[in-house]
């Protein structure tokens, strides 16, 4: 039955390694529970981001995050004033369409769940809120609706929306979901006007999320309320069955779900959003000086423009250098160009490859 005043669960996915910012971000230590942005962590800064909601109550937090992770993230929510918030903590990583589960079988049926990434920044909360309110009525009506930025360029690292009809105020019913595309074909969604990023944020009712997981996803949905059922307690704490959890299939929402179904809408919005997936997006969000200079930590730049340094220790100086990305953590220290961030990747694996020769 739907209330007259809904209420908002956010729902925080906290999973992800963010090894595409190393050396700061470790699996140990992955970006969102960092100071990227901000003197807040990334999660921190998701875990305030209801702040000054109006459009509905604001329920008790869900957290779904690696097990590995409970006392920083504990530690985190205390140093935020936090303290009315749920961890369910994945005995092991099974992509978000299981962890969402997880968190709409905590919740009540009834609850609308906001789903976000802890690891995103979102620049403009009032843009952001808006968005919400927007999609807040269809949700109700059993919708499962997702949040498009609207972009600014041809971008080849997200997915995109292709949005159609609209559904609502400022909505429109989702025609496709689109893979990264190659630069042409950015190109001309940009040119057509109807497609937006796809940021992975949703707004649904626990029991809409489930019933869709029962029609497209069966097997996952029992795994996931086995796990549940069988569940360990303690405190915020909750433990999911490993045995149960493990022989859960992965996939994400957008395979899982929401490919799958006909009511599913999008609210594009410009809310200076950033997924922060590498250092020369880090870089485009973070606070510069008057010759783009993004600076954290101890550095001294002469005659340096368009660098990004990062610094946790020893300081840095750039001389007459331009388009540098300079990162110093944890006794590592890694250099590159500008706009060759993506190549982070190459150098993790190389990392592992290197692990497992010297094991051998």
């Amino acid at each position: 039955m739907i209330t007259s005043i809904p209420k908002i669960v956010p729902v925080i996915l906290s999973g992800g390694s963010g090894t595409r910012l190393w050396p700061v971000s470790t699996p140990k230590r992955p970006k969102q529970l960092l100071p990227l942005t901000a003197d807040d962590t990334m999660l921190q800064l998701t875990a305030d981001r209801m702040s000054g909601f109006g459009a509905a109550s604001v329920g008790r937090t869900i957290l779904v995050s690696n097990a590995a992770h409970a006392d920083i993230i504990d530690e985190q929510l205390r140093q935020s004033g936090v303290d009315d918030y749920q961890v369910i903590l994945e005995p092991i990583g099974r992509n978000t369409a299981p962890a969402i589960a997880l968190a709409a079988l905590e919740a009540q049926p009834e609850d609308t769940l906001l789903v976000m990434p802890s690891d995103h920044v979102i620049a403009d909360l009032p843009a952001f809120h808006k968005a919400i309110a927007r999609a807040l009525p269809l949700a109700m009506q059993g919708w499962l609706a997702t949040f498009g930025i609207t972009p600014d360029g041809p971008e080849t690292g997200y997915g995109y929306i292709q949005m159609g009809q609209t559904c609502g105020e400022a909505v429109h019913e989702v025609v496709r979901f689109v893979e990264k595309p190659d630069l042409a074909n950015a190109q001309r969604m940009l040119a057509g006007g109807d497609h937006a990023w796809n940021a992975g944020i949703f707004l649904f009712r626990a029991d809409t999320y489930l019933a869709a997981l029962e029609r497209h996803q069966p097997d996952m949905l029992a795994a996931v309320r086995t796990s549940m059922a069988e569940a360990r307690r303690d405190g915020t704490h909750v433990f999911p069955d490993a045995q149960a959890f493990q022989a859960c299939p992965s996939d994400s929402i957008d395979y899982a779900v929401m490919e799958r179904e006909t009511k599913v809408a999008c609210v594009p919005v410009s809310m200076g959003w950033s997924d922060v997936g590498s250092w020369d997006s880090l870089h485009a969000v973070s606070a510069r000086c008057d010759n783009d200079n993004a600076v954290r930590g101890d550095a001294l730049l002469l005659g340096a423009r368009n660098c990004l340094v990062h610094s946790d220790g020893p300081r840095v100086t750039l001389v007459d250098v331009d388009d540098l990305i300079v990162v110093v953590s944890q006794g590592e220290v890694m250099i590159l160009k500008r706009g060759e961030s993506q190549k982070v990747r190459k150098v993790t694996e190389a990392l592992k490859a290197k692990a497992a020769s010297d094991v051998n």
